[in-house]
């Protein structure tokens, strides 16, 4: 058994995203002296953050009132909201006024998620926080009394096949009276947690979709600061899959242009990537974008299940923040606000748990308060817009969603009750015998390009010497079972050139290409056979984003 040493903190939280980093920050202000540490798995803080990003700044108003006074990166207010629906070579604009209240952006920000989780980092450190980037937490550590008591960081220098290097070095346990997972989508502490604790005993299935983002400058003629503009339709009307894109306007003469594809589509044929390069070459974006450049890509699963799929979030000696818990909003793209909040309740539920003498319990009123306060009015009231789109697809998930979105927001209750959503995407996936292939067009290299040639502009290493950190529960499966049954679809659903099959006939082999990977999760969540097992790589590898 590896032996290591350990260091004591009154709270343990793991990721610095803006539901770890607020969590951190209110612990401080409600105690100076209570001792807080942040494990941060890439290079620095921000690194690994990638979001729209529209902030809803309900989650900051309460946080850190002054935080305008503060000096936050957030000068760009939405000036200008629009909706299209797309087809081939035209659009539709729908109008406003149809949209319920919650639907305005017109109270928030566009910003640079990773630049606000940086000055949060530095707002956090001010106050005494600890926070270590480059430290990948690997493992959890369990108690004598079957709680999660802390975690493993910094472990460092296996070989390819998993033995120690001669540079090894075992990590440090992290022990603390509560440890707060805010790993976000998919974290692979918080699945072994869910699981552990059967935390989604009562709860919906999770719901996940890939949102794939560029950053480009424009021509100055055609930047508009504040302008947000989303879509859907065309191009997937092809594929049959859902999802829609968003463009938005910051400074600097740059524009955030992203795409989503939820991830619960049936054809296996269906190229998430390629969906995004061909949506550029509509007349709208393509008239914006001509004359510009890239300049930075990135790509993250997103929880898409909503209300009804948020687990148990407290368990014994922690809880799950943020998008661990599943806490976006999906029909407002928005999800930063209530990872916010979730921070809040939970740093707010320990600190009066550890006033009151406690430690390692379930902290039951964080899971009350997250589900009935300001985060469950938000999802509550947006819960069946999701699996209508799922069950009947865009138009009719347009008017019964919408109506049902109303009467949410006007009366606060809804005619559909509370919609399932069905099969898990993984299981969604169908035979590829029961579905065309799809042709998609050769990227141009000016409007698109093939996934290698972006994935380096997410700026993303590995050491190579280490383990792969996607693991196959089953090494056979790929050839045997996916490549014959489901047309090999690893090889299109990654946004990142992963997995490839290569050779032919009997000599067909499974590659992993783990050095291209954006820690997205998308394998972990959307292969058909459920075999790849996303865990963390190296503390420090990954994706480096600039200001995503």
């Amino acid at each position: 058994m590896t032996e290591r040493e350990s260091m004591e903190y009154d709270v343990v939280i793991v990721g610095a995203g803006p539901a770890g980093l607020s969590a951190a920050i209110r612990l401080k202000q409600l105690d100076a002296d209570c001792n807080v540490v942040v494990l941060e798995k890439g290079s620095e803080v921000g690194a690994h953050i990638l979001s729209g990003a529209v902030l809803d700044t309900s989650g900051l108003d309460r946080l850190m009132p002054d935080w305008k006074e503060k000096g936050a990166p957030i000068n760009v207010p939405v000036t200008e909201d629009n909706f299209y629906m797309l087809g081939e070579s035209g659009q539709i604009r729908v109008p406003n006024v149809l949209m319920p209240p919650l639907m305005n952006n017109h109270d928030a920000y566009i910003v640079s998620m990773g630049n606000v989780c940086r000055w949060m980092a530095e707002q956090a450190e001010a106050l005494g926080v600890e926070i270590f980037p480059g430290m990948s937490c690997s493992e959890l550590v369990w108690g004598d009394d079957g709680r999660v008591a802390g975690v493993v960081a910094g472990e460092f220098g296996r070989n390819p096949d998993g033995t120690e290097g001669p540079g090894y070095e075992p990590g440090m346990e992290l022990l603390g009276k509560y440890v707060f997972l805010s790993e976000g989508v998919r974290g692979s502490l918080s699945k072994q947690v869910i699981a552990k604790f059967n935390l989604d005993a009562d709860s919906d299935v999770q719901k996940y979709g890939l949102g794939m983002k560029e950053i480009w400058e424009i021509d100055p003629a055609k930047h508009k600061p504040g302008t947000v503009t989303h879509t859907m339709g065309w191009p997937l009307t092809e594929s049959g899959a859902g999802g829609g894109s968003f463009i938005y306007h910051l400074d600097n003469n740059q524009v955030y242009v992203g795409f989503v594809v939820h991830l619960g589509y049936k054809n296996p044929h269906t190229y998430p990537y390629m969906e995004f390069q061909r949506f550029k070459h509509h007349p709208m974006v393509r008239d914006l974008l001509e004359g510009g450049k890239r300049v930075a890509y990135g790509a993250r699963a997103i929880s898409e299940g909503g209300y009804q799929s948020i687990p148990q979030t407290a368990f014994p000696g922690g809880c799950l923040l943020g998008c661990s818990a599943g806490l976006v909003n999906v029909p407002r793209i928005k999800g930063n606000h209530n990872a916010m909040l979730s921070g809040i309740h939970a740093a707010e539920a320990a600190m009066d748990a550890m006033n009151n003498g406690r430690q390692g319990d379930t902290l039951t009123d964080y899971d009350t308060t997250l589900k009935t306060g300001p985060v469950g009015i938000d999802l509550r009231q947006v819960r069946n817009v999701k699996p209508l789109w799922s069950r009947f697809g865009l138009l009719t998930s347009l008017a019964v969603g919408g109506f049902d979105m109303w009467t949410n927001y006007l009366f606060r209750l809804s005619a559909l009750g509370t919609l399932k959503h069905g099969k898990s995407d993984a299981a969604a996936t169908e035979p590829a015998a029961k579905h065309k292939t799809i042709n998609y067009p050769k990227p141009d290299g000016k409007l698109s390009f093939d996934r290698l040639t972006n994935v380096a502009f997410s700026f993303t290493n590995h050491e190579e010497s280490q383990p792969a950190h996607l693991k196959l529960k089953d090494p056979s499966i790929p050839v045997g079972v996916n490549l014959p049954e489901f047309a090999g679809p690893s090889a299109r659903y990654c946004p990142a050139g992963v997995y490839e099959f290569v050779g032919e006939g009997d000599d067909t082999k499974f590659q992993i290409n783990f050095q291209n990977c954006v820690h997205c999760k998308t394998c972990d969540i959307k292969d058909p056979s459920e075999n790849i097992v996303w865990t963390v790589p190296q503390g420090g590898d990954g994706p480096n984003y600039p200001n995503m």
